[in-house]
């Protein structure tokens, strides 16, 4: 079944699980208060529980209270956000522990793409991880989504083709060092040097 964003968003607020759109591939979203349907998530991937989630979020403010965010790391953040990074950073007492698999850090992805920012920014933040198998290659459209995927969220919401069609560079601010290069690596050059 696919919607708009608003019916999205109140699937996830009633703690449902969704497919969502971003600009780099699609991602399974589910509330990170909701703390079954994260479980749910690792279970739709397949994903061990011993790999953290990441965190979606739509503004700095909402960045600001999964993840603690140190002065001197806020103009690198401008820099990098909204975009197709994902940045580790150290997470706020009030983001549940199974959603970073009891990590004290989180990677957090602020995407640039209308329909993501409108969902997250009516649902509040929401795990980031692709809409996959674990193990099998990320959907960059609908039509690329499993179909095993599709039928166990709640709600697919199409926002068309990604427009990087692969997933994000995933930067540890802390260490400013690049784990996995991904879309929007260019850009952490130039940022990080």
């Amino acid at each position: 079944m696919t919607t708009s964003a608003a019916r999205t968003a109140k699937v996830l607020a009633q703690g449902g699980t969704v497919v969502y759109p971003t600009e780099t591939v699609y991602g399974i979203g589910a509330s990170v208060y909701f703390s079954e349907a994260v479980e749910r998530v690792f279970e739709i991937k397949g994903r061990p529980r011993n790999m953290p989630l990441s965190v979606a979020v739509a503004s700095f403010d909402m960045m600001g209270r999964v993840a603690r965010i140190g002065e001197e790391d806020l103009p690198i953040l401008r820099k990098l956000l909204p975009g197709p990074v994902t940045v580790l950073i150290e997470k706020s007492a009030y983001l549940p522990d199974n959603v970073t698999a009891g990590s004290d850090r989180v990677g957090i992805r602020f995407p640039d793409h209308p329909v993501a920012l409108e969902l997250i920014g009516l649902a509040g933040p929401i795990t980031s991880t692709s809409a996959n198998l674990s193990g099998r290659p990320p959907p960059a459209s609908i039509e690329e989504l499993d179909p095993n995927i599709a039928e166990a969220v709640d709600v697919v919401l199409d926002g068309g083709r990604s427009r990087f069609a692969t997933p994000s560079t995933l930067v540890d601010l802390a260490a400013g060092m690049v784990i996995r290069e991904g879309a929007g690596m260019d850009k952490v050059r130039e940022v990080l040097g």
